[in-house]
Order: structure tokens, then C-alpha cells, then sequence
């Protein structure tokens, strides 16, 4: 089981979250994640004790190794409503770290998002980081290498 330790660094805990994902997309993301202040997100949804399970945890533990659920991610981004109430609360954060996590969770195929609009609040050093996973979720590594 993944342990969010101080001394794991934000790529660490990517990669024990990617164990067994081969999807380009969501590996591409989930890197995005940790590399962005040293795994910010992936530090809080792996700290966080969610009172949901299932379909809208934001870490599937279901399986041997824990995972992001893209799919709950997702809909705690958008803070679905019914009715006018919230069903799930929606994630908070910084202009720039929701509009990393609005990037990842796009790419990851769970999130729409306006280019403009997200990648309005982030620094050269965030960007890079988009650009980055951008090339990843389209090529795989080994073309990367060459």
C-alpha cells in the first residue's frame, strides 16, 4: 500500500500509484501530478480520508496497488449538482493548482477543459510541466528516447 511519507518525492509516489496502468493518457497525468509541487495532489487525495468509496473516491484502493480515480477526480472538479445542492464537494485549491489538476484529469480522459482558460494562471515552470505530459500521453516512452 502507498505510504505518503515526507521524504517520497512527488515522481515516487506517481510511480507507485502507476503500478499495473498502462493507458499513455493516465500514466502522462498521473506524472503530471507528481512532478507538480513535488506531488501536491497526489500527497493530499492519498492523505485525505474520504468518507466516499467507490465510483467517486479520488484513489481507487480497490485493487492490490492504489490508483487515481480519474473518474472521481473528475467529478469533484466539476461539483456535480442536483436539485440545486452539491452531490459531491468540489476540490479546492489555487487558480494554478486546480487549473494543473483540470489539465491532468483532461488528459486522463475524464475532464473537458478551455485551453485559454486553464492555461492562463500558470507560470513558465507549470507550463513546461503540461508540455511535458502532453508529449508523454502522446508518445510512448520509447519514442520519447529516440
Amino acid at each position: 500500500m502507498t505510504t505518503v511519507a515526507d521524504n517520497t518525492m512527488g515522481e515516487q509516489l506517481a510511480d507507485s500509484l502507476l503500478q499495473g496502468v498502462d493507458n499513455e493518457q493516465m500514466r502522462a497525468a498521473t506524472k503530471l501530478l507528481g512532478r507538480h509541487q513535488d506531488g501536491y495532489w497526489l500527497r493530499r487525495f492519498l492523505s485525505e480520508e474520504e468518507s466516499e468509496a467507490g465510483p467517486f473516491a479520488r484513489i481507487d484502493r480497490a485493487g492490490t496497488q492504489p490508483s487515481i480515480n480519474w473518474f472521481g477526480v473528475a467529478t469533484h472538479l466539476i461539483g456535480n449538482t442536483v436539485g440545486g445542492a452539491l452531490t459531491h464537494t468540489p476540490i479546492v485549491g489555487s487558480r494554478s493548482e486546480l487549473a494543473v489538476l483540470s489539465i491532468a484529469s483532461s488528459l486522463a480522459g475524464g475532464t473537458p477543459v478551455e485551453l485559454r482558460e486553464v492555461l492562463a494562471p500558470l507560470d513558465d515552470g507549470e507550463l513546461r510541466l503540461v508540455l511535458r505530459a502532453l508529449q508523454e500521453a502522446t508518445y510512448s516512452e520509447d519514442a520519447q528516447e529516440h
